[in-house]
This record gives C-alpha cells, structure tokens and sequence, in this order.
C-alpha cells in the first residue's frame, strides 16, 4: 500500500464505498415505485414542490425532511429532475419542484412501454435472492445459483408459482411495447417477408405490432401450450402450441425477442438449427431476425455497458444463458449452419441481428 498515495486510496476507498452501496439506489427506485411518485407527478400534470408531494401522498408532514432526502438522492440518480415554479399567490418568487424525467416516465402506469412490472419482477425474491448464495454456488454442483436457492429451474418456479409468473409474463409484454420504435426505424429488415413465426413470442404482443404495420403478412406465434392455451387467433395472428427446439413452423422469417440470451450456447446452436429448417423454403431469402443484447465495450458508452453486463450476471445466475460479443454471436451462427449476419446496433441495450443461411 505504500505504494499508493494518499489520494489514490481515498478515491479507491469512495469507489469501494459505492460499490457496497449500490443496492441503496435499487431500493430507493423500489421505494419512489411503491409510493407511487412517478403516477402522482404525472397526475399532477406539472412539476410538484416538497409539500404538494407529500400532501399527495398522504405522508405524515413530519417525513417531510426524510421524503426531501429520498427525493435528492432520486434526482441526482435521475429518476427525477428538479426544477423552478413560481410560488402560489407570489408569481415574482421562485421555489423547488420535482418533475418527471424520461426514465420515470417508464414508470408511470398506463404509459406505453411501462416497466414498472419489469422492475418489481426483479425486486422479487424469486430474482434477488439468488444473489446471495452466487459465492457459494461455485463450489457446489448445482446449474445456477437460482437451483441453489429454490430447487429447481427458473421456468419451473415460474409454472409452480403462478403469481410470480403472471408477474414476468406481463413484464415481458410490457417491455415488448417498445417495437413499435423499432419498426418505425428498422421498416426495410420487415419488408418484403410473407410470413413471420415469432418463436417465444407469448401472449403475441410483438406479433400484434408488427402485424398492425404490415396487415398482408401471416403471423405464427410459437410458445409452450400453458402459454398459448386461452389465447383465440386473428385474421393474420396464429398460435401454435409448441416446443422451438423440436420443430419450429416454416416461415419466410423467424423472431427470436430476448429468446437466446436466456440459454447456453449448445441450447442456442440447436434453437437456430431449428430456425435455419424453418425458412428453407424461401432459399437465401430467408433469414432470422434475432432483438438482442451485443456486448461491446470497446466502442460503447461506459452507461450501456454496465447494464449490459448485469443481464450477463442475471442470466448466469436464474438462467443458463448468458449476454454475448459479436464473435460470440459469430460463433453460434456459423454452428448453426449460417452463412453472413447483419447488425444494427441503435436499441439501447440491444441491437437487432438479421442472420442468413
């Protein structure tokens, strides 16, 4: 340590400090969800100062204090953005009010897309208990840490308990809301196919925006039979009740949303040979459209990357899956029998890979 002067240890000391804490901004960002400040902002319909949010949210006004420290450090985060109002009945006076900022606007109920079921998905035990027994997990035998803790695949707790897998399938719908941007940008990657299977695709939120887009195309939704079972068909909207890695519908194009990052690359390798049968028919103009995350630290920004590497870390610890770089993606298409890919790298965390045999 002697090595090291005085300065350099104490930043390493406040980086380490911030390490230890960081899980006090995901329990603030529960706690500003549970209270409900995104809804009660945006029902305001203008920015909000302390004692109008605190007579909103029917707090005692002695939290006063306490609700103005959670809200400083909810801003400096940037869930909230702080701003001037003038003061009621003296207009020439100024005081401090909280508005909405993009990323709580993700939060505020009925907006589309809405991640608030996204969030209390990962703030349940199901998710965040896990964590605590990752150390232990590598000397123990288990798949992942999430056998660890219940016994059992995460896919299996879901079915076995019910709410929480209510709770994750309206997450995912939620978060499939946002293709909307992704058609309106990417309308060239959609065009000219006749027909679409998205493999995994739910409850066919996906396939029902891209279906409003593009109304002459045929549309398969292919899922497990629990999933599919009560869902009724459309016009150009069917479901299959099925298993993508033993057959997969034939198509002119197959959507793989947030499907192989939750799989190891010998499951990945053998959902996309699956994929690859399906678009034969259509010669070297079939291709599959994969929405995913590609890792690339190098040339991202330092603020995609970090999230980016916490799914890594999730599907390594609930799943079997993992986040990959695009010679990771490489790897697995050239497995699978494909020839070239494409990707597009414009979605946040995500990218849209289009792959071709």
């Amino acid at each position: 340590m002697d090595s090291y002067g005085a300065e350099d240890l104490f930043q390493a000391q406040a980086h380490l400090y911030k390490l230890i804490f960081n899980f006090i901004s995901t329990m603030s960002l529960k706690s500003a969800i549970d209270l409900g400040i995104p809804d009660t902002i945006h029902s305001h319909g203008q920015p909000m100062t302390l004692p109008m949010l605190v007579l909103a949210l029917k707090i005692d006004p002695a939290k006063s204090g306490f609700l103005y420290r959670l809200m400083r450090f909810l801003v400096h985060s940037g869930l909230f953005v702080k701003t001037k109002v003038g003061k009621r009945g003296k207009e020439e006076e100024e005081e401090e009010a909280y508005d909405l900022s993009p990323c709580s606007r993700l939060l505020v109920q009925g907006n589309a897309p809405n991640l608030t079921c996204f969030a209390q998905c990962v703030f349940h035990p199901a998710l965040s208990d896990p964590w605590k027994l990752l150390a232990d997990w590598f000397y123990r035998e288990e798949v992942n840490p999430f056998h660890c803790t219940f016994g059992m695949g995460f896919w299996e707790y879901g079915s076995e308990n019910p709410e929480y897998g209510k709770l994750y399938n309206k997450a995912m719908v939620r978060d499939s809301e946002m293709m909307n941007l992704v058609i309106r940008d990417c309308r060239s990657v959609f065009e000219g196919m006749q027909s679409m299977v998205d493999v995994g695709g739910g409850n066919g939120a996906v396939a029902r925006i891209i279906s409003e887009e593009f109304p002459d195309m045929k549309f398969t939704v292919l899922d497990l039979p629990h999933v599919t079972g009560d869902l009724e068909d459309t016009e150009n909207l069917k479901f299959v009740a099925g298993d993508m890695f033993h057959h997969i519908p034939p198509a002119d194009s197959i959507l793989l949303k947030l499907v192989l990052h939750a799989y190891s690359d010998e499951d990945s390798v053998r959902i996309l040979k699956k994929c690859r049968e399906a678009i034969s028919g259509k010669g070297k103009e079939g291709k599959v459209i994969i929405i995913d995350i590609v890792i690339n630290e190098k040339e991202e920004k330092h603020e995609l990357t970090d999230p980016k590497l916490y799914f890594d870390l999730l599907m390594m610890v609930a799943v079997t899956g993992r986040e990959r770089e695009e010679r990771e993606w490489k790897k697995l298409f050239l497995e699978a029998g494909f020839s070239h890919y494409k990707i597009t790298p414009f979605f946040g965390l995500r990218s849209l890979l289009e792959v071709y045999p």
